[in-house]
């Protein structure tokens, strides 16, 4: 005959309880010390929506109607365009398209130019820096001025520097060096163009040379010892140390290099008004005439909606490419 035993309910850890039933639970309480980072963080989120967000929000409707002079005053009353402002700034056959074109083929040979040059000094005066011995704080002081340097000081600094009678640079090539008869003109014409791009890279390479010496610091120094030992020379050990180290710092740098140059207005609105020459129309100066020059504020916005689109693939092209990168390494 088959004996059964009662059986024993399951015991937890030793001094675990089990939960009585008929006890309520307790309410789960949220405390200061989990509320203080939403609390530290909540002006900046606050300021981030008043000063990008909304403004963005506001000048995406402003593309959708047609914000005329006539109607700055009551916008209610402005008729809605649709896609009309686009089919505008995007028609290339029509002044305004063309026009618009021109000056985005003029601001991408622009960001080119600058963001390149600005990344070979940077690294270059980042290299020879890194490797000195002596005077090196002196050196990277001397630098990082530019940088330093409020933006619209340093820009009417170079619009001195730029004019054609009592400029330093005319003055130095035509009465110094007699290396031109006649004094060029240096903030209209076609040498418009060289000015704003000599005045950008003077301010952005900075911003690269101290990103590659903050790069270079963290390459360990075995490195270099041990392909000094194995006989490599300097151009090898920048080859396949330096530059092969850096080379995701390199990444991120030459997307922020090109998304502030293509953007850049400080430089070109401070240089000639906001009506530059033909040369040196930039995209966003350009956008800020067909806003407030010619008072069609629709048409403005939905330009700026156009830039802020194709910033936003270039942006998102190279995360694709670096996560590929990345995965492959």
């Amino acid at each position: 005959m088959a004996v059964t035993f009662p059986r024993r309910p399951a015991q937890g850890p030793p001094g675990e309880q089990e939960p009585d039933a008929d006890q309520p639970k307790r309410t789960r309480r949220f405390t200061w010390a989990q509320a203080a980072p939403y609390l530290l963080i909540l002006p900046a989120v606050a300021f981030e929506l008043l000063v990008h967000v909304i403004p963005m929000i506001v000048g995406i409707f402003m593309s959708f109607i047609r914000l005329t002079q006539l109607y700055i005053t009551n916008w209610s009353a402005a008729p809605f365009a649709g896609a009309g402002n686009y089919g505008v700034a995007l028609d290339f056959s029509g002044p305004l398209g063309w026009q618009l074109l021109r000056s985005f083929g003029i601001t991408l040979g622009f960001t080119v130019l600058v963001v390149g040059v600005s990344f070979v000094f940077g690294m270059s005066a980042a290299l020879v820096l890194h490797r000195l011995g002596r005077g090196r704080g002196f050196l990277r002081t001397l630098f990082l001025i530019p940088y330093a340097l409020p933006a619209y000081a340093g820009i009417i600094i170079w619009k001195f520097i730029l004019q054609r009678d009592n400029g330093l640079l005319n003055q130095l090539l035509v009465d110094g060096l007699h290396l031109a008869s006649e004094r060029p003109f240096w903030l209209i014409g076609g040498n418009a163009f060289v000015s704003v791009v000599v005045v950008s890279i003077w301010q952005q390479w900075p911003f690269a040379f101290l990103m590659s010496m903050a790069g270079m610091q963290v390459i360990p120094e075995e490195l270099y010892q041990a392909a000094a030992i194995d006989g490599a020379s300097t151009w090898q050990q920048v080859r396949h140390i330096t530059l092969r180290m850096m080379r995701p710092i390199n990444a991120v740098l030459l997307l922020l290099l090109f998304l502030w140059t293509f953007r850049e207005f400080n430089t070109p609105y401070v240089l000639f008004g906001p009506t530059p020459p033909e040369s040196a129309d930039l995209l966003t100066v350009h956008i800020y005439s067909s806003s407030f020059i010619t008072w069609n504020f629709g048409l403005g916005s939905a330009m700026s909606v156009l830039l802020m689109l194709f910033l936003v693939v270039v942006a998102s092209l190279w995360a694709l490419w670096n996560r590929r990168v990345n995965r492959d390494a």
